[in-house]
């Protein structure tokens, strides 16, 4: 049922590539678990995002692409709802992507509150994959992608080549751990620079609302 009052509302937003065999049922019982919260009977009733300028859950047949920008006023227990439509849609990804999430204090003023009062808002990274080893890459590209950003504003890219061959080290060690236990795939790769999905700023001072 629709949720009053809400202390929040969250956005939910990223693009997942799907398998080519992948049917409509199959990604409306992986969403059920943000349709469902939302109050919906099913995923044609509950794409529409909270605002109307925002396109919501779709999925792009054509390019096997499941596109979401969705707000929905909930709680903090609709983390378990994002945990379990990332599990169930780990089976569909034909690849690993990232999607942010964005928590935002629905109570909170930023102009007309208390200057000593703080949001509660809180802002995360998910990560979806058919295996390990393509989440990793996820994430490898994102943390390149924010290291270079920061530090180009001190150095030239040409000379951060050590920088992101350190990251790829970290990344591989952590992979060769899981290796031990689980077929995991190829290692995640180096690109030689920032790649994969872009994540925006992470942290530091509110995050803009509907800004994509």
């Amino acid at each position: 049922m629709p949720r009053y009052n809400a202390p929040f509302e969250i956005h939910v937003h990223g693009d997942v590539p799907l398998r080519s065999d992948v049917n409509f049922a199959q990604i409306q019982e992986a969403l059920k678990p943000l349709w469902a919260y939302a109050g919906a009977r099913s995923l044609a009733d509950g794409a529409t995002s909270a605002y109307e300028e925002e396109p919501g859950i779709r999925f792009e047949q054509k390019e096997h692409m499941l596109q979401m920008c969705w707000t929905v006023p909930g709680d903090e227990d609709f983390r378990q709802a994002l945990d379990e439509m990332c599990m169930a849609l780990n089976e569909l990804a034909e690849q690993g992507a990232a999607l942010e999430i964005t928590f935002y204090d629905t109570d909170f003023d930023e102009e007309e509150g208390d200057p000593e009062e703080e949001s509660r808002d809180d802002f995360l990274m998910m990560f979806v994959g058919p295996n390990p080893a393509a989440i990793m890459q996820v994430q490898r590209d994102l943390l390149v992608e924010d290291v270079v950003n920061l530090m180009e504003r001190h150095f030239d890219g040409a000379e951060l080549g050590g920088v992101v061959a350190e990251i790829d080290k970290l990344f591989g060690e952590r992979f060769d751990a899981l290796v031990n236990s689980l077929e995991l795939g190829k290692r995640p790769r180096g690109s030689g620079g920032a790649g994969g999905p872009g994540a925006g700023g992470h942290g530091g001072g509110r995050r803009p609302r509907h800004l994509h």
